[in-house]
């Protein structure tokens, strides 16, 4: 059987991160890794099985190639990488645990990618023989040529056939909720696939979702699914897909996930989880439905793999899915006890 390839387009930060849960004002030194949404993605899809390219720029520096590297090491196609700028973005985390919650810190201005040019990169190469492209909302903000970048490829996209999908990804450290809704409401006409929750939804495309507190740890999957249905009823998209996320404290969080498609609402299984590391979580909920669909899945069995694969993400270290689909496929089928396995 032939692996699908998927590719996304995005920036590559360096994460810097205290031992354990080390405070800021305690730590004397930081642990390195080389993250971002789309790369997350595509290490993910590696692992899993597939075949996987990231478009991005980096500085032609050993910090560009330990982050190149990164992505190699893990099967990812890196031959659409430019190389050139200044310097590869930054952020801190401070991990969180019982009522204290995580903190990011991001350094990111002027970074390489962010003033690529949008010439760099030649979609109708990088798209051949693609049977997946994705993007973000935080590559779409970090410039007004990474929006065109993200317009550029859902157009290619679309012409060879090679479905689209778009996580919102709202972040109010790069962009307004006005200049978010001017870039992204008009990229969705070329989404088949889109990744939201309350906040990206109301930020980035002017659509709210009712009865949902997200500081009380509360939300609604009736309203959940009629804003999936609002959703695509406005920009036509095939499917929504929401992960729901119920944070009883930084440690402990239930975790389920929802997928509307074709007027159908679907809502996986719950999952209460202690956290390890939660960041990439909404990555590896993405990466999971793709990876499902692109393995002809309906629409049910999708959205519990999705659920089930970033469940198991929060048990792991740094930013992306080191799961395999036989371990995803144990956990859907109830296998969640954590015994050890000889």
């Amino acid at each position: 059987m032939t692996k699908k390839r998927f590719v996304g387009l995005g920036e590559l930060l360096v994460r810097l991160a205290p031992d354990g849960y080390l405070r800021f004002p305690q730590a004397d030194r930081f642990n390195v890794n080389y993250t971002g949404a789309e790369g997350n993605m595509a290490i993910t899809l590696c692992y899993m099985g597939m075949d996987a390219s990231m478009v991005t720029k980096l500085p032609d520096n050993e910090i560009g190639r330990c982050a190149l590297r990164k992505l190699a090491m893990y099967g990812v196609d890196t031959s659409h990488i430019t190389f050139g700028g200044e310097r590869i973005g930054l952020y801190y985390l401070e991990r969180g645990a019982s009522q204290r919650p995580s903190r990011i810190i991001y350094d990111r201005k002027h970074s390489a990618f962010s003033e690529a040019s949008v010439n760099e990169f030649r979609w109708d190469e990088i798209l051949k023989d693609a049977d997946w492209f994705h993007f973000t909302g935080i590559t779409a903000a970090l410039s007004a040529n990474c929006a065109e970048m993200c317009e550029q490829a859902c157009v290619t996209a679309k012409q060879l056939g090679v479905r689209v999908s778009c996580d919102l990804n709202y972040r109010k450290s790069l962009w307004t909720s006005e200049e978010a809704q001017r870039t992204m409401r008009p990229l969705m006409q070329d989404v088949d696939l889109l990744f939201a929750n309350e906040e990206d939804s109301e930020k980035a495309l002017g659509i709210k979702a009712d009865d949902t507190d997200i500081a009380a740890g509360k939300l609604s999957v009736e309203a959940y699914a009629a804003l999936a249905r609002r959703l695509s009823d406005t920009f036509g998209f095939e499917k929504v897909a929401i992960s729901l996320r119920e944070s009883i404290s930084a440690s402990v969080n239930n975790w389920s996930g929802l997928l509307c498609a074709g007027g159908e609402t679907y809502l996986s299984k719950k999952y209460t989880m202690q956290i390890v590391d939660r960041v990439g979580g909404g990555d590896s909920f993405a990466s999971g439905m793709i990876y499902a669909l692109l393995h002809d899945m309906d629409d049910r069995t999708a959205v519990e793999f999705a659920a089930a694969a970033s469940c198991l993400k929060h048990s792991i270290e740094f930013d992306f899915n080191l799961s395999t689909p036989d371990e995803v496929k144990a956990l859907m089928s109830g296998d969640g006890s954590g015994r050890v396995r000889r």
